[in-house]
């Protein structure tokens, strides 16, 4: 009533519009009220069985509020298609996004972080017209209600100074984490290829000779089913429990025996049981043992697609190094308005600082929050699509059988006959309509005859003048005598 009494009642009405914004400066990314991911209609959007996205899966659905926060992370699970792209590069994208900025997920994440900075930006505007005077809605300007306490504000080259190292931070946290993000897609697009690749190989070198065509298409069915065993038990390891687990084993037991399935989900590591079962399932197949070593091959790319994964899951960015930048991001933007009042000078009492900071920090702290978000890329890769793909793919291209084109299939080259597993140069496959090349018949052993003695060439005396000389006579001791001599000196020299 004091307050009322002195300032009149324009005044009061001042404070309180300031009062207004300052207590809802930040509701605009705040979120409504939101259905839980369990009550939530889904059947509105358009996602696909396997669990992914596209860019237009939201569009159209106001009514809907999907779940922030973790609950936003399966939703974002995008898998483009031709269409997806032609939207996504399309000339009317800017007023989609801004059209939609008030649903963001990776906005309404930063609630608290904006009402924070939003307050910090109204006490300043309310300090400073009291202490240092303000301008009521008739545009009279009215003295300080406090002029003994001091007006709120910095220099702004003290943010000009530092804005280079908070850019240079926030740059590097994106980074690393969009690297993070690649690589984790990168050894699920390995595991993709290789399982493809592992599959043809298994098809194409399997040896049916004296194997029926129902045990051949169980072998193969039994690699495809391992191979795919191996991509789903990777998916639930990389996953929450909560999210998967129920899935996992329910997908298990409807696909392989019930012994494998059980032996898989009792695992310590399932991955690597899975892995193991698919060495069995290849070791077992008839084939020539190169031929299998260079299925294995494949194999071991599993595995270290598997070590790069866990090792992106269980090692974060250095937590100094985000924790530091947190720090300094909030410090920066919390002095934020201290620095910009007196640009704001042009409106009425400074208000415009309001609203900037909020915008501001929604901005600063939206790089943040994104890198965070990327820095765990398993719960926002559509895994699930990845493993139905593989399924797919791998059963059809063990349904595949040589000739069923309708091209005739050439028997095996003589010098490829060593990659078969028998002994004798039969064609991988016979059972397959493969043809055993024809053995050539063995030449006539060619004999030579017995060599015959020839009888011995005598041969004339040569003519005297061909003749060697005589000897010359000589006086001194022969040579026999100086071999003599010089073997005794050699014994007593030893």
């Amino acid at each position: 009533f004091t307050f009322i009494y002195k300032t009149g009642m324009m005044k009061s009405i001042s404070f309180a519009l300031l009062a207004s914004a300052l207590l809802g400066g930040a509701n605009g990314f705040a979120p409504p009220k939101l259905q839980s991911a369990k009550t939530a209609d889904l059947t509105k959007l358009n996602i696909n069985p396997d669990g992914s996205t596209g860019w237009d899966s939201f569009c159209g659905n106001d009514s809907l509020e999907l779940p922030s926060g973790e609950g936003a992370r399966k939703f974002r699970r995008t898998v483009y298609t031709h269409d997806d792209w032609v939207l996504h590069r399309s000339q009317d994208r800017f007023i989609d996004y801004v059209a939609a900025i008030f649903k963001s997920g990776v906005y309404k994440n930063l609630d608290n972080e904006v009402r924070a900075m939003t307050f910090v930006a109204g006490f300043v505007v309310v300090w400073n017209c009291i202490t240092g005077g303000y301008t009521d809605l008739e545009g009279i300007q009215q003295a300080a209600l406090r002029p003994d306490l001091p007006v709120l504000s910095m220099p702004l080259s003290a943010f000009t100074l530092t804005s280079p190292s908070l850019g240079l931070l926030l740059v590097f946290r994106t980074n690393s984490s969009y690297q993070r993000w690649d690589e984790a897609r990168k050894n699920w697009g390995m595991n993709i290829n290789h399982t493809r690749d592992l599959v043809r190989m298994a098809n194409v070198f399997y040896d049916g000779t004296g194997v029926s065509p129902e045990k051949r298409a169980e072998d193969l069915n039994h690699v495809a089913l391992c191979t795919w065993a191996f991509v789903r038990s990777m998916k639930r390891h990389l996953s929450p429990e909560e999210e998967d687990e129920t899935q996992f084993r329910a997908e298990l037991f409807q696909k392989l025996p019930q012994q494998q399935a059980e032996m898989i989900i009792n695992a310590a590591h399932r991955p690597n049981r899975a892995l193991q079962d698919l060495s069995y399932a290849i070791d077992s197949l008839p084939m020539h043992f190169m031929r299998k070593n260079e299925i294995q091959s494949a194999a071991t790319i599993f595995e270290d697609n598997l070590g790069s994964s866990e090792r992106i899951l269980t090692s974060p960015v250095p937590l100094f190094y985000s924790r530091h930048l947190a720090r300094f991001l909030a410090v920066w933007l919390v002095f934020m308005p201290l620095g910009l009042y007196d640009a704001f000078s042009g409106s009425w009492n400074h208000a415009m600082l309001i609203p900037a900071t909020a915008v501001i920090s929604t901005m600063l702290i939206g790089i943040e929050e994104i890198g965070t978000q990327l820095e765990e890329p398993f719960t926002v890769l559509p895994m699930q699509a990845f493993c139905n793909k593989i399924y797919n793919w791998c059963m059809e291209i063990v349904s595949w059988t040589p000739g069923d084109n309708g091209r005739i299939v050439n028997s095996v080259k003589t010098e490829h006959a060593f990659f078969t597993s028998g002994d004798a140069p039969a064609m991988n496959g016979a059972a397959n309509g493969y043809a055993a090349p024809p053995v050539a018949a063995a030449p006539a052993p060619v004999y030579e005859p017995a060599p015959v003695a020839a009888a011995p060439v005598e041969y004339a005396a040569p003519p005297a003048e061909y003749a060697a000389p005589p000897a010359p006579e000589s006086e001194g001791p022969s040579q026999e005598e100086l071999n003599r001599q010089w073997a005794a000196a050699a014994m007593g020299r030893r």
